[in-house]
């Protein structure tokens, strides 16, 4: 061996590894997409949508009710939490409602469709019968009921149609007559015009848009070729047209769209400038509950077609932007279900209830930011008024029924009951089991998904 200069031996020096590369690091925001996609795939991702959207923005709106009431209760010589515990008894009976049809089966809820048809019928003639139907605002929809309650039939006419109006589609599809344009139309058609003639007897055209939004909706899932539906939509218009034409209450609604400050004249926009003005003065946090201006007489009807002007201006845009989402969230399930079913009732009512109450939030609110004319419609499950939330919490208990009954939802709510354990038999001397909830489910069935 060589030495050097020193006298000393060359120190021997290891040789160098080489360099493995690395698992590449992955992206954070393309892993955060991939955990989303994964999460609104899950089973129960829409039965979980529909229960905690419409559980929050039902406790929201008690909370704006109360907010929002308050003023014009006292103004009335009424406690300030008058319309406060009647919108709560009213949720409490919804509640009720809500449990009770998500729990039926689809075929008793099919079995309800006539009878609740019948009587919604027999309810929107009793309005109009001098005695029993009582005027409200210039519109004669109501039924006194005794004291300080009372009902508004057209209400469960939209639920009437939404039942009827999907098993009627369903028994057709099944005997394959939807093929036909006469069985398309006739007898759903005659029968909404039915409902819809009962509803303008009383004057009340934002309700009888939200039933026209209904029959839309039905013959869109029904699969009614482009012609037909135009023709439809026409005749819906040109009536719409004559209707508002003639009435100058309506007119006055209609030139108010984006006023920014109260005419002088016959048509007056006090309503619609102060909702924007509610909006306006909240920023972006709101001036905090209870803090409304707008609410002390300035905004006619706060607590019930204006809530979400309230809001804005309590809670700010972060509060309205959150029930925006909420119904966002809420109408995306209803068209998972509607669209992972392959029961034709399911689809149909499924789609009609998403119909129904994505068309009276956008109305409600369109017409809050002078986007839309003022149609007096209130903001589902959010403003004051049982009449609408008991039928309104009805249907969210259709949508939560039909989301369970997915085979893959359905494995995934076994799966999830918790047992808290079993008793050991006698002489056993194995520790006790327990199940817990992170057990997953093993893909032993389709879930119907197309």
């Amino acid at each position: 061996m060589p030495s050097s200069r020193t006298g000393r031996p060359p120190v021997q020096r290891a040789a160098r590894r080489p360099v493995v590369p690395g698992p590449p690091r992955e992206n954070p925001l393309r892993t955060l997409i991939v955990r989303a996609r994964r999460g609104w795939d899950r089973p129960l991702t829409a039965y979980y949508l529909i229960l905690g959207g419409s559980l929050l923005i039902t406790v929201l709106g008690l909370v704006m009710v109360y907010s929002a009431s308050q003023i014009t209760a006292l103004q009335m010589s009424l406690p300030g939490s008058y319309f406060f515990r009647k919108q709560l008894l009213a949720a409490g009976i919804g509640a009720v409602l809500l449990l009770a049809a998500s729990r039926m089966p689809v075929r008793l809820h099919r079995a309800l469709a006539y009878p609740i048809l019948a009587g919604a019928v027999v309810l929107m003639a009793l309005v109009q019968v001098p005695g029993i139907g009582v005027a409200v605002n210039g519109n004669q929809n109501w039924i006194a009921l005794g004291g300080s309650f009372q009902l508004q039939p057209s209400e469960f006419g939209k639920l009437a149609l939404v039942l009827w109006g999907a098993d009627l589609l369903a028994r057709k599809q099944d005997k394959r007559l939807l093929t036909q344009w006469k069985h398309m139309l006739v007898p759903l058609v005659p029968a909404a015009f039915m409902l819809l003639g009962l509803i303008m007897l009383g004057g009340d055209m934002g309700t009888a848009i939200i039933l026209t939004a209904i029959l839309f909706g039905l013959l869109w899932l029904a699969g009614a070729p482009t012609r037909l539906f135009v023709g439809v939509l026409s005749v819906a218009a040109v009536l719409g047209a004559i209707l508002i034409r003639t009435s100058p209450n309506r007119m006055a609604r209609l030139a108010c769209l984006g006023a920014t400050e109260p005419q002088a004249g016959p048509v007056d926009c006090w309503q619609a400038v102060h909702g924007i003005y509610a909006l306006a003065s909240g920023g972006i946090f709101g001036s905090g509950l209870g803090a409304s201006v707008e609410k002390w007489g300035q905004l006619p009807e706060a607590h019930t077609d204006f809530i979400f002007a309230i809001t804005g201006e309590e809670l700010g845009l972060a509060g309205t932007l959150s029930v925006l989402a909420l119904f966002a969230a809420l109408g995306y399930a209803g068209i998972r279900v509607a669209g992972r079913t392959e029961d034709p009732f399911v689809r149909y009512a499924a789609g009609g209830v998403t119909t129904w109450i994505t068309a009276q939030a956008v109305i409600n609110i369109g017409a809050v930011l002078g986007l839309l004319p003022i149609a007096g419609v209130p903001l589902p499950l959010f403003s004051y008024g049982g009449s609408a939330l008991l039928p309104t919490m009805f249907a969210i208990g259709l949508l939560i029924a039909f989301a369970r009954e997915d085979p893959a939802a359905r494995m995934a709510l076994a799966m999830r009951q918790p047992r808290f354990g079993k008793k050991r038999v006698r002489g056993s001397q194995g520790p006790r089991r327990w199940n817990t909830m992170r057990r997953r489910a093993p893909v032993a069935r389709s879930s119907g998904e197309r």
